[in-house]
């Protein structure tokens, strides 16, 4: 299973740049703008099935557009 094929992403909602599927040390994924840092919030597994359904719900938020973004003035 690859994960990342499993789970495309839209550009970012905020500036169009390309999206990025991320695994944080095996405990949780979220899915991030490689250009301007937005992201999602971070899904958290404790199983094998639930690494694949985090990731899908990181990529899924992501495509909806829930993602947040922190200003260089915030």
């Amino acid at each position: 299973m690859d994960i990342y094929s499993e789970n495309p992403l839209q550009d970012c909602p905020y500036c169009g740049g390309a999206g990025l599927l991320e695994e944080e040390n095996g405990w949780c994924w979220y899915a991030m703008c490689m250009d301007c840092g937005a992201q999602t919030a971070h899904f958290e597994f404790k199983t094998p099935e639930g690494r694949a359904e985090a990731a899908r719900m990181a990529a899924y938020t992501w495509n909806i557009g829930k993602v947040i973004r922190g200003d260089l003035s915030e």
